[in-house]
């Protein structure tokens, strides 16, 4: 299996630079990345008894296959392998009574819960919850216990450590307990979803990052901030993104770096309505915003994948730790630097409504180790002491 991988990482190195994908950079990079995503996820799809034709096809069809093909595949990929997830959590947290056909209560908890309505966040008409739980009755298990749990069922889990990068500003790492192999998700991305069209709600704005260390752009320009979910929480509950905890550490370390965390930013645009979605806030691999950048000279060991959720998915919603900030009808189109309305957005031509998430991938067999990730910051701008580019010429095509 170690010489099937072998050949396929080759593969990813020559089709990645191929110059002939894309006229503009920044399109360029992202059909490289995808075109990465189509080779590792199609490859952990094989399983342990891929043969050597198996790979060789892949190999083949990732040169052939159009653009449009391969994020379709890999969108399918990473959803199998959520999916399964879902199914280990069900199994974790669920009662032995609840229904295959209504396993989270959906029924149920449609007739308490007020429909969630994208408009009402932007214009402010609606009624909050005096109740911060909700959903069906789940087991009283912790966080911590879900976590092990889930390494008993899954295979590996996530925790958060103190880093092992030697730079003073690393601060606490993501950790993988346990093993994967390439093309493995370990780790969602959780928090608010900012579409362009609501950049100034995202706290601190217009310097949006200057105090917070975890917002993340996807290549559509949906932003994610993670500071409010914080490390996660102890219960399913209905969650809103408004609130910002302090993360429990176990290891005193110097309040720097990754550790300037869940403090209360600069007020932006004030932010309407408090309806949010119910989430499962133990989920163990909700901690994508802990992977640090890797050390000069070491290479990252995990990818940024863009995962659209299908929200008609609605018994595997509680696990995707994300909820979307204003409407999500709302398109836009981006000039230079710039974004701009350009009518209702119809979910790039699907007419399944879905959450623009991002999740980690493995890019190479894992065990045991920190989780390194490419930050892949602008070569336009003053980047930190510590941040030292895996590829500059990736960094300038990612940014152009």
């Amino acid at each position: 299996m170690a010489s099937l991988f072998h050949k396929c990482r080759e593969a990813v190195k020559t089709l990645a630079k191929r110059p002939s994908l894309t006229k503009e950079p920044r399109q360029l990079q992202f059909e490289a990345d995808i075109n990465r995503l189509f080779l590792y996820s199609s490859y952990n799809r094989l399983g342990k008894s891929a043969e050597e034709s198996d790979v060789e096809k892949i190999i083949e069809d990732s040169s052939k296959t159009y653009y449009a093909d391969q994020v379709t595949q890999v969108q399918e990929n990473v959803h199998s392998q959520i999916k399964t997830f879902c199914t280990f959590m069900d199994e974790i947290l669920l009662p032995n009574d609840k229904t295959v056909n209504d396993p989270l209560g959906l029924s149920k908890q449609a007739s308490v819960l007020p429909r969630r309505s994208g408009l009402s966040l932007a214009v402010g008409k609606s009624s909050s919850s005096s109740d911060n739980s909700a959903g069906p009755q789940t087991r009283p298990l912790s966080q911590a216990e879900v976590s092990q749990k889930l390494k008993d069922q899954l295979g590996y889990t996530l925790n958060i450590k103190p880093s092992q990068i030697s730079h003073k500003d690393a601060g606490r790492g993501l950790f993988l307990d346990g093993a994967v192999d390439v093309g493995s998700v370990v780790a969602f991305y959780p928090g608010v979803v900012y579409s362009p069209a609501y950049y100034r709600y995202i706290p601190g704005y217009p310097k949006v990052a200057a105090q917070n260390p975890y917002l993340i752009t996807r290549y559509d320009g949906n932003v994610i901030n993670a500071q409010p979910w914080g490390s996660g929480g102890d219960k399913r509950e209905l969650w809103n993104g408004r609130n910002v905890v302090e993360v429990k550490s176990d290891t005193k370390v110097a309040e720097k770096g990754s550790d300037k965390i869940w403090k209360v930013l600069s007020k932006p645009l004030e932010q309407k309505g408090d309806i949010g979605e119910v989430i499962e806030r133990r989920n163990p691999l909700a901690l994508a915003h802990f992977a640090n950048h890797p050390a000069k000279g070491v290479l990252p060991n995990v990818m940024i994948c863009p995962y659209d959720f299908p929200l008609t998915e609605n018994n595997m919603r509680v696990y995707i730790p994300n909820i979307l900030f204003g409407n999500a009808e709302v398109k836009m189109r981006r000039f230079g630097s710039f974004w701009f309305k350009s009518g209702v957005s119809k979910n790039s031509g699907s007419d399944v409504p879905t959450l623009k998430s991002l999740v980690l991938v493995a890019t190479r067999a894992i065990q045991d180790e920190e989780l390194l990730l490419n930050y892949r910051l602008s070569n336009t701008k003053r980047r930190p002491e510590w941040y030292a580019p895996v590829d500059e010429e990736e960094d300038r095509r990612r940014w152009s």
